[in-house]
């Protein structure tokens, strides 16, 4: 059933009962990048959507310090004293919100009580980002009830912080930047530096297509947080002979050919794949500005390898996906998407095509591994 924001109120008032406060409804979209996979935390670029499914929160002001969370999804509920954000072993989930507060009291922001109904659409686990959701839809909603002034980059960076310092995930800010800041029907280039951004319309005879391999991958998981530590060797590393040289973001291809072979051998191939998919990124901006959606399609199965052979987060399934959507008519291109080890793939196709596209990537996928994909249209 559609989630709508007098539905939102129903439900926060079935929980929380009625009065005279207000109720507020925020939302926030979940997410799926085009190219430009593991970038974001090495300064890179990016070049996410914002996708039609959202996280949204019904919110009332309470007159005392605590903050009752409700997840309708899950039916469970959660609570935290709005002086004593500590984290809940209990619902993990909760932990997007009271880190958001955290982060926002510690930034001189005052809050108070609030009742809070969470409920979304965004799959969890699956890559698409469901926790940059939850707290962008809970900063806003504790903007509006409490009247703070916070812009969309300052509100992206509270999610970031949240997640980095809270949660304990150490995620770069691309997620939270997209769902605070994207349009439908665009694209989102983010310099991830200087957090300068642009708007690339979409072309209208194309759609996103986003195939859900059904396995689930836990972003938090060693292996994320040990990549981005083999990136951080590597510019150490590099640094000896390119003094310039702050994060991958810096390190030209030439550059890294003429200077790679001092690195271990998994910190190389960790760092090329940054580094040519920065590359990567910025190429396929020009192919979508030029309408090259074929060009574009290149490079995202040249950034799909990368991540695969390189990186080493793609799963069995993921190349599955990529391997069938090969061929199929008005498909251009397909990667995995997101931190990897399971979740989606994002695939480029032709408008007129994507219903044939939907039944053959199911049909094809069920063939290679028995199990059945979700397939979302952006």
């Amino acid at each position: 059933m559609k989630i709508t924001a007098d539905g939102m109120r129903r439900i926060f008032l079935e929980r929380f009962g009625g009065g005279p406060r207000e109720v507020r409804v925020t939302r926030a979209p979940g997410r799926v990048n085009l190219i430009g996979e593991h970038t974001d935390y090495n300064e890179g670029y990016v070049l996410p959507v914002p996708i039609d499914r959202h996280v949204w929160v019904a919110a009332g002001r309470r007159g005392d310090r605590t903050v009752n969370l409700w997840a309708d999804d899950l039916r469970e509920q959660a609570e935290f004293q709005i002086d004593m954000t500590e984290y809940d072993g209990e619902h993990r989930w909760a932990n997007y919100v009271i880190g958001v507060a955290d982060v926002l009291l510690r930034k001189g922001y005052v809050l108070g009580g609030a009742d809070m109904v969470i409920k979304g659409d965004v799959p969890q686990g699956a890559g698409l980002s469901s926790s940059a959701a939850i707290e962008m839809a809970a900063a806003r909603a504790f903007t509006g009830l409490f009247g703070l002034e916070i812009d969309p980059v300052e509100m992206a960076y509270v999610g970031k912080s949240a997640e980095n310092e809270f949660v304990g995930v150490q995620c770069g800010i691309m997620d939270q930047f997209v769902s605070a800041l994207g349009r439908p029907d665009h694209a989102l280039l983010i310099d991830c530096r200087t957090n300068e951004y642009d708007h690339i319309p979409l072309d209208p005879g194309f759609k996103v297509v986003v195939v859900n391999t059904m396995v689930k991958r836990e972003l938090a998981s060693s292996a994320y947080n040990e990549r981005r530590t083999q990136c951080e060797e590597g510019v150490t590393l590099l640094r000896t002979s390119l003094p310039h040289v702050r994060a991958l973001r810096d390190v030209s291809i030439e550059d890294f050919e003429k200077h790679q072979h001092g690195l271990p051998d998994v910190v190389l191939k960790r760092c090329r794949h940054v580094i040519s998919e920065n590359s990567r990124v910025l190429e396929a901006v020009e192919a979508l500005r030029a309408k090259r959606l074929d060009r574009f399609g290149e490079f995202m199965y040249a950034s799909h390898e990368s991540l695969r052979d390189d990186y080493e987060v793609s799963s069995p399934e993921l190349d599955a996906l990529v391997e069938a959507a090969r061929g199929i008519p008005g498909a251009v291109g397909a990667r995995m998407t997101g931190a990897g080890f399971g979740g989606c793939t994002v695939n480029m196709v032709r408008k007129e095509d994507a219903r044939g596209f939907t039944r053959t990537i199911r049909d094809r996928y069920r063939n290679f591994t028995g199990l059945e994909a979700e397939v979302y249209l952006v």
